[in-house]
């Protein structure tokens, strides 16, 4: 049964934009290319799986830029010294809190000095893995991306300027009988 699509009438023509920045670090291992990825906890949102190695809001109206400096350094303790944007992904919820998400991200490829967990209440590990053996838990819009910039790398198709993901939600209906 798919979810009906109606967004109620005090929302129509203006859901909540929610905008933040994502860091896609990569380097150059005995693997090929690995990306920083860190082990979410505590958050209140997908706590146990792999997310990109720091993310976080754009606040007070920033730039989707200084929000990426901003969190790399709250979170991993390094600045950002060279970095391009990636993708944007558009991704909206019609279940629980019903709102839109523009998110930036950006591939990092230097950084000063070596990052490290420098908010232990909301990332349990960090760890390098190869691009093409990411774990089997990644954030799915963020594996999205993730998968893109590996398939591009191995000479495919270019990272798409938009990702577009969530939209063909669907509801499902489980009853027992007894």
């Amino acid at each position: 049964m798919s979810l009906p699509r109606r967004v109620p009438d005090d929302l129509r023509g203006r859901v909540p934009l929610v905008a933040a920045s994502y860091a896609v670090m990569t380097r150059e291992g005995g693997q090929g290319t690995e990306v920083l990825l860190q082990l979410r906890r505590g958050t209140g949102f997908m706590d146990g799986w792999w997310a990109c190695g720091a993310a976080g809001h754009v606040e007070d109206a920033g730039s989707a830029s200084g929000a990426l400096a901003q969190e790399v350094r709250e979170e991993l303790g390094v600045e950002v010294v060279a970095s391009s944007p990636l993708t944007t992904v558009h991704r909206g919820c019609l279940v629980g809190t019903i709102e839109q998400r523009a998110d930036f991200f950006f591939h990092v490829t230097a950084l000063s000095g070596e990052p490290s967990i420098a908010e232990p209440d909301k990332a349990a590990e960090l760890r390098w893995w190869p691009l093409s053996e990411l774990p089997e838990r990644v954030v799915p819009h963020e594996r999205a991306v993730l998968d893109a910039l590996a398939a591009e790398l191995a000479g495919g198709p270019r990272v798409p300027a938009i990702i577009e993901h969530g939209f063909a939600q669907t509801l499902t209906r489980v009853a027992a009988i007894g």
